[in-house]
């Protein structure tokens, strides 16, 4: 296992990881120090907790502003029910129309 030094919001942490993942987590550190550090400026002093509470919220708002952001975190595995149940759902919605009286 990896260890990696990592500074956030002012702090050092040593963290483990797999080999050859020590970049990306570099990368995912240096995203949520920034974000902590919005999250410090937009709203002053934050204890430890509440400043890494607000960095998450900033980063996970930032991914589901992303266009398929919320479809992507669908579990996969329950992706055939949605399609069966959207299928019902039009089947539904085509026999409704066809019986409405027309106007």
């Amino acid at each position: 296992m990896a260890e990696v030094n990592l500074t956030i919001a002012g702090r050092s942490y040593q963290v483990g990881c797999r080999p050859g993942e020590e970049e990306n987590l570099r990368a995912a550190a240096q995203m949520v120090d920034a974000k902590s550090r919005e999250a410090l400026s937009g709203l002053g002093t934050l204890s430890e907790s509440r400043q890494l509470l607000f960095a998450s919220l900033l980063l996970a708002d930032q991914l589901l502003e992303k266009p398929g952001a919320q479809a992507a975190m669908i579990d996969p595995a329950l992706a055939p029910k949605i399609d069966a149940l959207a299928n019902r759902i039009e089947a539904l919605a085509a026999t409704l129309e066809e019986s409405a009286p027309s106007t």
